[in-house]
């Protein structure tokens, strides 16, 4: 098998044994990026001298002797609204098209501890709104298993860049499920952490209150490594969890004959595809031959979760997106005649048609006389979405659902945007709760991956971890190549 296509996990037991170098490993998935990138476009900028110079420091620490981290010398890719000191990060944006960070995010401060490989910056959804990645400025990402179609989004390059064999390991961004629907529609496995467990420092805002930055793997083994490392308190995100982190990949062992796993039976109804809903069902059968215990359960206010989303995330993203002004950084409209008119005119050249339908959206819910007809009213649904959760777990250690109601669809399918907002159904309601989610590979329909959802309760990553792992050890779904990403 070819270097590339292997695990995090797997990879790390050869450079130990000196079977194989980090350089000649960086080496290979660089020039399998120089054989697909022109047909996926899964990266916005790569940074191969410093990810060589890394990984020759990382050999030369095996040679010495020395002991390494499990993801030292291995090489992934990041989402490019993640802050990487000294290397472009632009959100997808033309508004950031020559922004250069000054510091590094947390988890990449995390990662670079542990001495790990940064390939370069993935494509994605402009600002992360999005969630087909044909938003970004720069190029639009297709999918390693028919490059006519949408990779998912925003997350759409690190998703892409598993499939195809460009990176080992990627990190993504979630706020209404841009890990979970990419990692559906590439055959990965895409983790959302509990809100707080990983820190938001060095992510570009969206909506503050839901953004999550989590692993794209291949495997469940992989995403509990890299949550590993880039878990835990950090003093300069207030929200961030000052709770133990735990040694996830301690909870990878096959067994869930003690869990009772729900079934949203709201995920289920109108809307979701009758194939992929199928082959839930047929993931749910297996978790029962496993030994966990399936019940069906309701989840009532669903039905509010887009629309309340809808209202929520735009006012935030109003909020947060007023710092590109053109004034301190990033792109200016220089053919102004006064302050004002740069900034109205900076910002309808910076930003693109979604961008900017969403800070209208939101501008529009937070302001006055529509704020408590609007933002406060879906601030209530938001707590009852919550409570909806809490009621399930009483019954149940974890839910069971479809990651999305649709496989992978055509680029450019003409589809309006209240339709394609509407598909998010079955992952938002995870970010409005706070709560971990991980989509895990389950079958396929017309060649097209389909991904299972398993929801845990808040800093419940370890149950849901095992139950992922449990499933993916009795099937063989997490080992399909896709056809562009497999050995010629």
């Amino acid at each position: 098998m070819a270097l590339y296509r292997e695990t995090a996990h797997e990879l790390h037991d050869k450079l130990v044994k000196k079977e194989i170098s980090s350089v000649e490993l960086t080496k290979a998935v660089y020039d399998r990026i120089d054989e697909v990138e022109d047909q996926v476009k899964a990266y916005i900028t790569l940074d191969k001298e410093n990810a060589l110079a890394q990984a020759a420091k990382v050999d030369k620490m095996i040679a010495d002797g020395e002991t390494i981290k499990p993801l030292a010398g291995i090489p992934g890719a990041i989402k490019d609204n993640i802050s990487v000191k000294g290397v472009r990060m632009t959100c997808a944006s033309k508004i950031l098209e020559n922004f250069v960070p000054v510091y590094d995010a947390h988890v990449i401060e995390n990662l670079r501890k542990d001495e790990t490989i940064f390939l370069g910056k993935t494509n994605m959804d402009e600002f992360a709104m999005g969630s087909t990645t044909e938003t970004s400025h720069f190029q639009i990402t297709h999918n390693p298993w028919d490059l006519s179609r949408v990779p998912g989004g925003s997350s759409g390059g690190s998703a892409a860049s598993i499939a195809a064999g460009e990176a080992i390991w990627s990190l993504g961004s979630d706020t209404g499920g841009s890990i979970r629907q990419p990692a559906f529609f590439n055959g990965c496995v895409g983790l959302k952490p509990t809100y707080g467990r990983v820190s938001r420092y060095g992510c570009v805002a969206f909506a503050s209150s839901l953004d999550q930055i989590g692993p794209i793997a291949r495997d469940v083994t992989d995403a509990a490594l890299v949550l590993n490392t880039i878990s835990g308190l950090d003093a300069h995100d207030s929200t961030s969890y000052d709770a133990p982190v735990p040694d996830y990949t301690k909870a990878l062992r096959q067994d869930v004959k003690e869990l009772t796993i729900g079934l949203p039976k709201e995920y289920f109804g109108e809307g979701t595809d009758p194939k992929v809903a199928a082959q839930i069902k047929l993931a749910a059968k297996k978790f029962e031959e496993l030994g966990a215990h399936v019940i069906e359960v309701s989840l009532p206010h669903t039905e509010y979760a887009v629309i309340t989303y809808y209202i929520i995330a735009p006012a935030e993203a109003s909020a947060n997106l007023g710092r590109f002004d053109g004034v301190r950084y990033g792109f200016r409209e220089m053919a102004a005649e006064s302050a004002p008119e740069m900034m109205r005119k900076t910002r309808t050249e910076g930003f693109g048609k979604e961008v900017r339908r969403r800070i209208m959206l939101g501008t529009y819910v937070l302001s006055s006389g529509y704020y408590d007809a609007y933002y406060n009213k879906a601030m209530q649904v938001r707590t009852l979405i919550r409570q909806d959760f809490a009621e399930a777990f009483k019954k149940c250690d974890l839910l069971l659902t479809p990651t999305s109601p649709v496989v992978a669809y055509p680029l450019d399918a003409k589809m309006d945007p209240l339709t394609v907002y509407m598909l998010d159904v079955t992952t938002i309601p995870v970010n409005m709760a706070g709560l971990p989610g991980i989509s895990i590979p389950c079958g396929f329909v017309d060649n097209m991956p389909v991904g299972a959802q398993l929801i845990g309760k808040a800093l419940g990553e370890e149950t849901l971890l095992r139950a992922a792992y449990t499933f993916e050890q009795a099937t063989d779904f997490h080992k399909a190549v896709a056809p562009l990403g497999g050995l010629k």
